[in-house]
Parts: C-alpha cells; sequence; structure tokens
C-alpha cells in the first residue's frame, strides 16, 4: 500500500495532468496503483480526495506567506507578497496548471480554492493596496482587474515547455525559478506602482 505522502502527490499529478473531470475514479485508482474502492474508502468520495490533494498541497505554502509588519512600507509588502505568490508557484508548478484549468469553472471546486486559499491572499494585500490608492500612489483599481494583473504571470512558473522555447535553461534550477518569480514580481508591481516605486 502506497504512502499517504505518494497517495496525494500522485493524486496531485493526476488531477493537474487530466482535470477533475476526467481523472475517473478507474483512472485515479490506477495512478495510484490502489484498488478502484481506495478514494471513497479512504476519502469518502473523488471530491473529498481532491480537497484533501489540494489542502497537502496549498497548506504549506499558505503558511509561508509573509506576515503583516507594520514597519514594512506597503509597496514593499506587496512586492513580499506577490513574490510569495511566485514563488510557491514555482515550488508547486502543478497546482498553478489545477488553479488555471479550476478558474474558468463554476463549480464548488472554485468555491473551494476561493475561500480557503484565494481570500487569505487577498486579505493580505488589500489594506496595502487600499492605502497605496488613498496616498496617491497607485491607480484604483477593480479588484478583479488587480487579481488578473497578478495571476497571469504564473504561467511563467507553470508553463515548462513553452519557457524553454523563449530561452529557459533545461533543467531549470532552484535559483533560476527564485530569481524568475522575483523578477515577475518585480514587474508586475512597478507596473501596478509605476517605475520609481520603491519602498520609503
Amino acid at each position: 500500500m502506497p504512502s499517504e505522502e505518494s497517495v496525494l502527490q500522485r493524486g496531485l499529478e493526476a488531477f493537474a495532468e487530466l482535470g477533475y473531470d476526467r481523472a475517473s475514479a478507474r483512472e485515479l485508482a490506477r495512478r495510484l496503483g490502489v484498488s478502484h474502492n481506495f478514494v471513497n474508502d479512504r476519502y469518502g468520495s473523488k471530491a473529498a480526495f481532491w480537497r484533501a490533494v489540494i489542502d497537502h498541497a496549498l497548506g504549506a505554502q499558505l503558511a509561508r506567506l509573509p506576515q503583516v509588519d507594520p514597519a514594512v512600507d506597503d509597496a514593499e509588502r506587496l512586492r513580499q507578497i506577490i513574490t510569495g505568490f511566485y514563488r510557491s508557484a514555482a515550488d508547486t508548478p502543478l497546482i498553478g496548471r489545477i488553479f488555471v484549468d479550476e478558474a474558468s469553472r463554476d463549480t464548488e471546486r472554485l468555491d473551494y480554492l476561493y475561500e480557503r486559499y484565494i481570500t487569505p491572499v487577498l486579505q493580505l494585500m488589500t489594506p496595502s493596496i487600499e492605502r497605496l490608492v488613498a496616498t496617491g500612489r497607485m491607480a484604483p483599481t477593480p479588484m478583479d482587474v488587480l487579481f488578473f494583473t497578478v495571476i497571469p504571470p504564473i504561467g511563467g512558473m507553470v508553463e515548462g515547455p513553452l519557457a524553454r522555447r523563449l530561452g529557459r535553461p533545461e533543467p531549470a534550477s532552484p535559483q533560476q525559478l527564485t530569481a524568475t518569480a522575483d523578477a515577475l514580481a518585480t514587474l508586475v508591481v512597478n507596473g501596478l506602482l509605476g517605475p520609481g516605486a520603491q519602498a520609503h
């Protein structure tokens, strides 16, 4: 019997590759190396297994997001949060694929991602954004526009085949991926705040 860690990792790989609907109970069992009843017996349902896979992959990432430090300038805090977000995508590219897939579907799974993982990130960012807007350092921007300014660059962390065609070395080292995450965050934040925005 494979370990819990192995089961959840293989589940993550299956959902990232196939999407939720194509990851049938039979296909999951085959990829996990277990009996066809395993997912229902252990987790109760495919939906509950999907949530377990997501929680296993994202729980530690959420805990590593930078905490609010009142001594840090709001522009720098925004930069830190976005950088942490992109670094997490580099650490868990399969989750990035799941996010991209699920974002286009109006499902309970998207509700789960939004409530458990997107909302906490927004709650970290929103006070800094509000102060930056109030002081004229950032233009007022609807949250949906802001969100889709920040999220698409995740493709730079998870779309390996395209990145290689664009010149990224293969294999990319962890240091190279971290540098890519930092560069993406700098471009995005400078675009939001203007090229001269720096921590004060």
